[in-house]
């Protein structure tokens, strides 16, 4: 029996036990689509009724799980996030309400313009609410002990320089240009973290809100932290899914601006929104080659090219970033 039919063996054991320990929830399970990270996911149904399976590669600890922690203080704040259903930590299955399929990736390919802008203007009202919420109050949970520093945020760069440059593209860099990304990558990094900090979903894009009940749902913000207040509308606004015209990016950011940190002028704003997407996007396609050539899923692949049309267009806008764009355009023949 090949390693994939065990795998594929023992989690179909360990999601059998989980259900055989709760009768009234037996049902159908069918695999859903993952996402970059080692977890797993399937519907239950049940008659009309339906749950999401997060299976995790191992046992957890649910109560302490970032997932959960998280989870419980977005609710608290009204924010819309899954309820938790049922768990079992030693079988590292969390049972989660299940929110549907729509993503708001999705939902644009239909969406008329007026569609669009209210959905990313909910989206840009709840971050807003997040920010403020989470500025309030004690900070004990663990998501307020880490955050987007310089180590984390240069860690990133140099992914995107593993498993994009010299893993997906197979670029041959010279001692030169390494010494040129690190210090561009460190002077970024170093920049970024200077801002003033809020707490950040880590990953607010398309692919991870979610159309249920008439309202937007967040998944996928176990790993939150605190960073720039531009972190999250990076992603959102600069999403490798979904193409914006550039007056919807500008006018949602500058409503984003009025309701969050009013006191950064616009053109304050404007810039640290601009090195924030470079960073951002970066580190996407650092993601996009490692599923590529060490997980051998090329399913990120199609999103490339509008992932570096993003990085081109804030390169070159910003003078301080001349010595990175001049070194990455000699690579990447989409940055010329």
């Amino acid at each position: 029996m090949s390693t994939g039919a065990l795998e594929a063996e023992a989690l179909d054991r360990r999601i059998a036990a989980f259900l055989a320990a709760r009768p009234a929830r037996s049902g159908r399970v069918v695999p859903l689509s993952g996402d970059a990270s080692t977890r797993r996911y399937f519907r239950l149904a049940r008659g009309a009724e339906t749950w999401v399976i997060a299976l995790y590669p191992e046992a957890i600890d649910v109560e302490g799980h970032a997932f959960v922690a998280v989870r419980h203080l977005m609710a608290g704040w009204g924010l819309p996030v899954p309820a938790i259903v049922d768990g079992d930590g030693r079988l590292g299955i969390l049972l989660l309400e299940d929110l549907g399929d729509l993503t708001l990736q999705e939902k644009l390919r239909t969406a008329r313009a007026a569609e669009r802008d209210e959905l990313y203007r909910e989206a840009l009202r709840c971050l807003a609410a997040l920010q403020r919420e989470a500025g309030c109050g004690p900070r004990k949970a663990a998501c307020f002990e880490v955050a987007f520093d310089v180590e984390k945020l240069s860690w990133e760069l140099h992914y995107f320089e593993k498993h994009f440059l010299e893993g997906l593209r197979a670029r041959d860099l010279s001692v030169e240009d390494r010494a040129t990304l690190a210090d561009a990558f460190h002077r970024l990094a170093e920049e970024i973290a200077s801002w003033p900090r809020v707490l950040c979903h880590r990953d607010f894009h398309s692919r991870n809100l979610m159309l249920h009940g008439g309202r937007l749902h967040w998944i996928d913000f176990q790993d939150a932290r605190m960073g720039p207040a531009t972190y999250d509308v990076a992603s959102l606004l600069r999403d490798s899914y979904v193409d914006l015209p550039e007056e919807v990016v500008e006018q949602r950011a500058e409503e984003f601006r009025l309701a969050a940190v009013p006191s950064e002028s616009r053109e304050t704003f404007t810039r640290r929104l601009e090195l924030m997407s470079v960073q951002r996007n970066l580190k996407a396609l650092g993601t996009f080659g490692y599923m590529a050539t060490v997980r051998d899923n090329g399913v990120y692949l199609p999103y490339i090219p509008r992932t570096l049309a993003s990085v081109r267009r804030n390169l070159a806008r910003h003078r301080q970033l001349e010595p990175l764009w001049r070194t990455l355009r000699r690579h990447l023949e989409e940055l010329q």
